[in-house]
C-alpha cells in the first residue's frame, strides 16, 4: 500500500536529506588511496550523530555498519571492512538517515584519486546521468514505468547494462516501502505518480553483464563477471510544486 506523504512529513524528510548531503561532503573529502571502507564508515556515522540524526542502515535485518561501502567490482551493500582503497578504485558509499520518524536513502559513487580510464569515467557519469534521465520523463499523470524505462534507455544506449535485482523503492516512515520502483521497463506501467509520493531512484550500472550473486558475508553482491559497478541514488518527492529532490 502507498502511502502519500503530506507537506510536514516531506520537510521532516527534508531535514534528514540534508544530513545525508553532510555525510557525502564530509566522506568524499577523505577518500584517497590508503584508508579502509572501515575508515569511510565511520566518518559517515560521526557525521549523522553529530547532526542529531539516526543511521537508518545501522542493525537493519542485521547489517552492522552505518553505510554500504561498495568496491569495483562490488554492485551494493558492501559491507565495510580492512578493505584497503587504491587509486582509480571506484567506490560507492550508500547511506540512510532517519529524523523524527522519517528516513532518506541516497548513494554515490567516486573514483579513489585521479583516473585516466575513460571506462570508468563515462560509467559513474552514465549512472548520475540514468537518474536525470529518470525524473526528467515525469509529466503530469506519468507512471513508474515511464522513470524506469527512461533510465534504462539512457543506460543501454550507452553501451552499459542495468542490473535487474536490485530497484529503488518508495520510503518515508520505513527505509523500504511500496512502491517499487525498477530502473528498466515499459512505459505507462505501474504506480501512477501522485503529490506526496516520496521514492528513492537507484540505478546500479554494470560494464559487463548485469548478472549479480552474493558473497558469503551474506551482504556484498557483486557483478558475477567481474565487471565494474556504480549506483547513483535520491531521495525525491512530488510536490504540488514539481519534484524536490530531498538528499541535494
Amino acid at each position: 500500500m502507498i502511502s502519500l506523504k503530506s507537506k510536514r512529513e516531506i520537510e521532516i524528510m527534508a531535514e534528514a536529506g540534508q544530513i545525508l548531503q553532510q555525510v557525502f561532503v564530509e566522506t568524499k573529502k577523505m577518500i584517497c588511496a590508503g584508508i579502509t571502507t572501515a575508515d569511510v564508515d565511520a566518518v559517515a556515522e560521526a557525521t549523522i550523530l553529530k547532526h542529531k540524526g539516526n543511521p537508518v542502515f545501522k542493525g537493519y535485518h542485521g547489517f552492522p555498519a552505518t553505510a554500504c561501502i561498495s568496491v569495483n567490482e562490488e554492485v551494493v551493500h558492501g559491507l565495510p571492512g580492512s578493505r584497503v582503497l587504491s587509486n582509480g578504485d571506484l567506490i560507492t558509499v550508500d547511506c540512510g538517515v532517519e529524523v523524527g520518524g522519517y528516513c532518506v536513502d541516497a548513494a554515490r559513487t567516486w573514483i579513489v584519486g585521479t583516473t585516466e580510464d575513460k571506462v570508468k569515467i563515462e560509467l559513474v557519469k552514465v549512472a548520475k546521468d540514468s537518474f536525470e534521465a529518470g525524473i526528467a520523463a515525469y509529466k503530469e499523470g506519468a507512471r513508474i514505468g515511464d522513470l524506469s524505462a527512461a533510465i534504462q534507455n539512457c543506460i543501454e544506449s550507452r553501451g552499459f547494462y542495468v542490473v535487474r535485482d536490485f530497484i529503488g523503492h518508495g520510503i518515508g516512515r520505513n527505509i523500504h516501502e511500496d512502491p517499487q520502483v525498477p530502473n528498466f521497463g515499459k512505459p505507462n506501467r505501474g504506480a501512477k505518480i501522485e503529490e506526496g509520493l516520496c521514492i528513492a531512484i537507484e540505478p546500479m550500472v554494470t560494464v559487463g553483464s548485469y548478472a549479480v550473486k552474493t558473497l558469503n558475508d551474506g551482504w556484498t553482491v557483486v557483478t558475477k563477471d567481474g565487471s565494474l559497478s556504480s549506483h547513483y541514488e535520491d531521495t525525491l518527492a512530488f510536490t504540488d510544486g514539481g519534484i524536490r529532490i530531498l538528499t541535494r
